[in-house]
Order: structure tokens, then C-alpha cells, then sequence
């Protein structure tokens, strides 16, 4: 199943269930005005030339050197893209492309890293959620064994692995509330148990890497945000009140001032 096929499929993703832990209204914002970003861009091209190097330019194209200064350079630039946009294809431009190769190079001189991301990529599974009836999905990087044990590994491009910078990291974006999808969606459709594994890398040189095994009480964790997202989505879709940060009462939030 290719990445397009996978969005437009039934099923509620990782990225899109943990915008709830923000509000059920900003969830509702973000799933009806699609966002993108060049950091977003970058982290697709960078995934794919990884994790399925040899389908990369199916799905991406480089951006050719042309003068824009010019009206043919303008011209051929238009035309470009819009072959671009017909086929299906996104583009990555010449900078980052570098940047990606770089990366590339240096995980894979990553003994760890580069065994750990050696195994099964991008594989699709759906489930339906037993205590909601919510359809769910998940799209896990890479499933390998290692050292006799199954793992399900994430790739993450990061500003720094410097201590305490990743863990942040996993606050601030659900990588726990991650790990605890994964597992589940993973497990439901296997029967089989499998551990986390992060394997994070900075975006700028030396590309240094590093890998976080998941301790069990980190997924569980990261499971027990699963069920309380999961059920808060569905009691919003059953009550259609999309509430915001005041919660679904709207109970209105009281200062205190602080003494001087």
C-alpha cells in the first residue's frame, strides 16, 4: 500500500488522534484545513529516501537548475511544477536532497541504527478498536527482530540528541502516545508483542544518531493516552460538541492573581 493510499484509507491516524490532547476543537480545525510546511515536506522526502530508497523518485522528484531571473527560466519553472503536480510527484530541492543523501550515509554507518531499521518498512495496519468500535490505523517505520526480540522502530529527524533534547522531543509531539498505538495496532493484527525502539537523527552535520529503547512502562504509558484520546474522539463524534480548552461543559477559567 503506498503512503497516498494509506491517508486516503478508513481509519484514524497517530498524527491526527493526538492533536485531541490539545483540544477536540483543534483536532477538528486541523483535520478540516490540511496544513503543510517545508519541515514536513522535508521529513517525507527524508523518510522514504531512508526507509524505501528504491521507490524514492515515484514518488519525489529533484528540482532542476533554472534561471528564474529570466522569463523562459520563470516559464520552465511553471511548467515544472505543474508536470509535477500531474504526476503525482513532490519536490525536493537540490539543498535538501544533499542533506538527505548526508543523512542517509551517516545512519547507515550507525552499526545499531542501521540493523534496527534493516527489517520489514512501511507495512499498513487497521483495526477496530473493541471498547470504542473506532476504526484505527498505524504505519510503523520499520518491524525487525534484534537480539532475538520483535521491535517496532520509528525514524526521527531531530534538532539535537543531546540529553534531555529527544526526551522533550517525546513530550512535546506524543512519541509515548505513539509507541502506545503502535504496539496495540500492531499486536491486533499480529497477536504478537513487540518492543519500541526510537532511532533519532540530527538534521545538521555531523547527522550524529542515537537509539532509545523503550522501556515497558513507556508504552504503557504512551497506551493508557491511547485509550483517552481514543475515547474522548469518540464522545465527540457521538455528542457532535467539539469542545475547546474549557472542556465540554465550558466551565469558564478563573485567575488568581499572584502576590507581588
Amino acid at each position: 500500500m503506498s503512503q497516498r493510499e494509506y491517508r486516503e484509507a478508513e481509519g484514524i491516524s497517530r498524527s491526527e488522534l493526538f492533536k485531541i490532547a490539545k483540544s477536540p476543537l483543534h483536532f477538528k480545525y486541523a483535520l478540516e484545513h490540511s496544513q503543510d510546511s517545508s519541515s514536513l515536506a522535508f521529513g517525507r522526502a527524508l523518510h522514504k529516501y531512508v526507509l524505501e530508497n528504491d521507490d524514492f523518485y515515484n514518488d519525489f522528484i529533484l528540482m532542476p537548475e533554472i534561471n528564474r531571473r529570466t522569463k523562459a527560466g520563470r516559464e520552465e519553472y511553471e511548467r515544472f511544477l505543474a508536470e509535477a503536480f500531474e504526476g503525482g510527484k513532490e519536490v525536493v530541492s537540490r539543498d535538501d536532497m544533499t542533506v538527505i543523501e548526508n543523512m542517509q550515509e551517516a545512519l547507515m554507518r550507525h552499526s545499531l541504527a542501521a540493523a534496527l531499521l534493516s527489517g520489514e518498512h512501511e507495512k499498513s495496519f487497521f483495526w477496530t478498536d473493541a471498547p470504542t468500535g473506532e476504526r484505527c490505523k498505524c504505519r510503523p517505520d520499520c518491524l525487525t527482530e534484534y537480539e532475538g526480540q520483535r521491535y517496532i522502530v520509528d525514524y526521527k529527524s531531530t534538532d539535537s540528541c543531546e540529553d534531555g533534547h529527544f526526551e522533550r522531543s517525546c513530550r512535546k509531539y506524543g512519541y509515548k502516545f505513539q509507541a502506545g498505538m503502535y504496539t496495540e495496532g500492531v499486536f491486533q493484527n499480529t497477536l504478537e508483542q513487540h518492543g519500541f525502539a526510537f532511532v533519532a537523527q540530527e538534521k545538521r552535520p555531523p547527522y550524529a544518531v542515537r537509539v532509545y529503547f523503550c522501556t515497558p512502562e513507556f508504552v504503557m504509558q504512551g497506551y493508557d493516552q491511547f485509550r483517552e484520546l481514543i475515547g474522548i474522539y469518540h464522545d465527540c463524534k457521538e455528542t457532535g460538541n467539539w469542545y475547546g480548552y474549557e472542556g465540554p461543559m465550558d466551565v469558564p477559567t478563573e485567575l488568581m492573581e499572584e502576590d507581588a
